[in-house]
């Protein structure tokens, strides 16, 4: 039996793939830096050897999967060209991977990761079901009937894929490093859809997602009485948020789920619709919604004295600003602090004015250096350019993280896509100091 040699598998996407195929039996292991990862632990918990990078790890026999990020200068891959050894890109791997199963790609500009966790936890109480989300978690059934995987957009890799089913969240303009603007998402979107096979699942809310063309059916979602899919009466207490579905204007049935906000709403739609295609009981449905826990970086809580910590992947506009109005909802009475480490050069400078816009929607905000991107030069852009747009906010560092600790019963955002997990874990660490 070949060995799956993963280079660069720390990644997140290529984590749970390797949990994957490890469930699955295959022998499985890995190469990357030897920094630490939070996409790591699963991979220990399994077993699974993780080596650092060396030309000594590629043998005759392996079958290689080598992550995006990496090229001929990577030495593993230098070291399989020489040997004539085939190395498989992620994306090209997976494509081919999931077409032994009906499989389900999600994708969209915001809320996939969410939207994949959650229909994994649905789909696999009602069927054999395999799933890939990407904050780096994966599930393997060797007898799968299903495949849920999370599709990335950012350099087109989603269009390695034809699944059987899309769901689509929205289309907005992200990546500014690969897309001119969102005419050019919107392109890679359309072309996404036309590779599906069977159906699409769409926000009906999104205006651009509104244009697509396919070969397939598309499904609409959303809050428009005109969509396939509706929600309405939705309202919030502490158990979560409650509301109705109507499939084309008659009734279908009444929702709970733990978390706040419309995004939230929005992303059980999309759920719901792709269960009912598939003809999962509704029982599975609504009993299955209600103990999502969530996904890993996505809202995750912690009570910390009298303060709630939250780590949040949000680093673009759109979704801090959902991010702040789902903490909103949920703790109405709290003071919010947004704690927000940019992420990109690149990014920054595009969304500059959307940034400090959305976040003025908390109480106080806090912000740390830009986290950098290998791909991309600093520039002449600092954190002073965000610092300076909004009123009243300062600069926060791990040195001076006790400056939180004056907020007391209050609710701190820690957001961000780069490593802003070190300033909570800064924050608690100075806490326990004073214990």
């Amino acid at each position: 039996m070949t060995t799956y040699h993963f280079i660069g598998i720390k990644g997140s996407g290529m984590s749970a793939l390797a949990q994957i195929l490890s469930d699955m039996d295959y022998n499985v292991q890995g190469s990357d830096v030897n920094k630490v990862f939070f996409t790591q632990k699963p991979l220990e918990q399994k077993g699974i050897p993780l080596f650092p990078f060396q030309k000594e790890n590629i043998v005759e026999g392996q079958t290689l999967i080598a992550s995006p990020a990496y090229n001929e200068e990577n030495e593993e891959i230098k070291a399989a060209m020489e040997q004539n050894i085939p190395v498989n890109k992620y994306p090209n791997f997976l494509g081919e991977f999931i077409q032994q199963f009906t499989s389900i790609a999600v994708t969209g500009s915001h809320g996939k990761t969410s939207t994949t966790g959650l229909l994994a936890h649905v789909l696999q109480e009602a069927k054999p079901t395999s799933y890939l989300i990407g904050d780096g978690t994966g599930k393997g059934e060797k007898d799968s009937e299903y495949f849920v995987f999370e599709a990335c957009e950012y350099r087109r890799h989603f269009l390695h894929y034809s699944p059987d089913y899309a769901i689509m969240t929205n289309i907005d303009f992200d990546h500014p490093d690969y897309f001119s603007g969102v005419q050019d998402v919107f392109d890679a979107f359309q072309e996404m859809a036309m590779q599906v096979k069977k159906g699409i699942i769409a926000c009906g809310d999104d205006n651009y997602l509104q244009q697509l063309n396919a070969q397939v059916p598309v499904v609409y979602y959303g809050f428009n009485e005109e969509h396939d899919f509706c929600g309405k009466n939705i309202r919030s207490d502490e158990n979560g948020t409650h509301f109705d579905v109507y499939v084309r204007s008659s009734f279908y049935g009444s929702f709970t789920i733990p978390g706040y906000g419309k995004h939230n709403v929005l992303n059980a739609l999309a759920v719901i619709a792709l269960c009912k295609y598939e003809e999962v009981d509704i029982n599975i449905i609504q009993s299955r919604l209600i103990t999502f826990s969530g996904v890993k970086r996505r809202f995750s809580e912690k009570l910390v004295g009298n303060q709630v910590l939250i780590d949040d992947y949000a680093h673009h506009p759109t979704e801090i600003a959902v991010t702040i109005d789902a903490t909103r909802k949920k703790y109405p009475n709290r003071e919010v602090i947004a704690v927000f480490q940019p992420h990109t050069f690149t990014r920054t400078k595009t969304f500059l004015d959307e940034f400090a816009n959305c976040l003025q929607a908390a109480d106080k905000v806090f912000l740390c250096d830009i986290f950098s991107s290998a791909r991309e030069n600093k520039g002449d852009l600092s954190i002073q350019d965000l610092l300076e747009l909004i009123p009243d906010a300062s600069t926060i560092s791990e040195e001076t993280i006790d400056q939180l600790s004056k907020y007391e019963d209050a609710v701190i955002l820690f957001m961000g896509a780069g490593d802003v997990q070190k300033f909570q874990q800064a924050y608690e660490n100075c806490l326990k100091s004073k214990q």
